[in-house]
């Protein structure tokens, strides 16, 4: 049993999926996605997407990093293994600032790249819009949008003619 994943329509140009993205926002559709062989500067602006929460997530991976750097120092040298070396303090956060740096940096990394494949569902190794027709010419010179069966404002006949009046092309329907 085959079941629709969602429609697709075909763009020339970077200008008119451009357009044609904004017109999908203000419709208010949902469940919805650009596709392009290249990143297009503004696309996320004119398809009405948020920021990005992976700024955050390296935010706490960085700060992370560096509480543990100060408190691997501070546990080693004040409490775990006292070593009175010349009259210097147990502790000093001079002492501790090369080791909670690189932390800092590791866990930002790592928090970074983490983030990154969950918030992009990462790996995904199969998506419907692999078995379009036109999938090929997608990967090198055509602009696509996808509306998924999902969105609740769907309706096979009104989303093929809304795309029609939007100057769309080669309007398939794809099957999961």
């Amino acid at each position: 049993m085959k079941t629709t994943y969602g429609l697709l329509a075909t763009f020339d140009t970077t200008p008119a999926l451009y357009h044609a993205c904004e017109h999908v926002r203000d419709a208010g559709f949902k469940k919805w996605d650009a596709i392009t062989p290249f990143p297009v500067h503004g696309l996320d602006v004119a398809m009405g997407m948020p920021r990005s929460k992976l700024p955050r997530a390296s935010l706490c991976g960085g700060i992370t990093g560096f509480c543990t750097g100060i408190s691997l120092i501070w546990f080693t040298g004040a409490f775990d293994y006292k070593l009175m070396v010349g009259g210097k303090p147990f502790f000093s956060p001079l002492f501790a600032f090369p080791v909670s740096y690189e932390l800092t940096i590791l866990f930002t990394a790592f928090a970074s790249i983490i983030g990154m494949f969950v918030l992009n569902r990462l790996p995904m190794h199969y998506h419907p819009v692999q078995k379009a027709p036109q999938f090929m010419r997608l990967l090198d010179d055509r602009f696509h949008i996808v509306i998924e069966a999902t969105d609740p404002k769907f309706n096979a006949h009104e989303v093929r003619d809304f795309f029609a009046k939007i100057n769309g092309k080669d309007i398939v329907e794809l099957e999961q």
